[in-house]
């Protein structure tokens, strides 16, 4: 049976290096991910966490780090902290960075979904906010005003 899986394709005037930062660095992150940092070295096969930038144990996602090519590619399995142990609930995401002439492609593939399932609907909306705040704090210097307050549990 076939995943359903979400491409994002977004083009940021940035360079590269600054890009990766963002997605990587918790102060950026919690900037424009509503005060979330992710948290990890980044090296292969180490685990990172999507957690409240105020309260560490409070987090949402988990998984390791299946590749990492700074500053072109990172590829991360992607589990609520319930579905940790249980990597038939994992999917995957990946990030990748192209410089495409003065600025950067962003494609964001997130993969291995369960069909219609709560996850599938939560990323549909929320990476394309994510997405947009990302690309406006690094253009402008500023993240979109919806994400950068709490974001409630139920909002994408």
């Amino acid at each position: 049976m076939n995943k359903p899986k979400f491409v994002y394709v977004t083009y940021i005037n940035t360079t590269p290096e600054k890009l990766w930062n963002a997605l990587t660095d918790g102060e950026m992150t919690k900037q424009y991910w509503w005060r979330h940092r992710n948290a990890s070295d980044w090296k292969p096969g180490s685990t990172w966490r999507h957690e409240d930038y105020d309260d560490s144990k409070a987090v949402d996602i988990v998984g390791k780090v299946v590749e990492s090519q700074p500053p072109q590619r990172l590829v991360v399995t992607w589990a609520l902290p319930a579905d940790a142990q249980n990597e038939a609930k994992h999917s995957r995401v990946t990030f990748e960075i192209e410089p495409y002439m003065e600025a950067v492609r962003l494609t964001v593939t997130h993969d291995e979904l369960e069909p219609d399932s709560a996850m599938l609907h939560s990323i549909t909306e929320g990476w394309p906010k994510v997405l947009s705040s990302l690309k406006s704090i690094l253009e402008t210097g500023k993240p979109l005003a919806m994400s950068t307050g709490r974001r409630s549990r139920t909002a994408a």
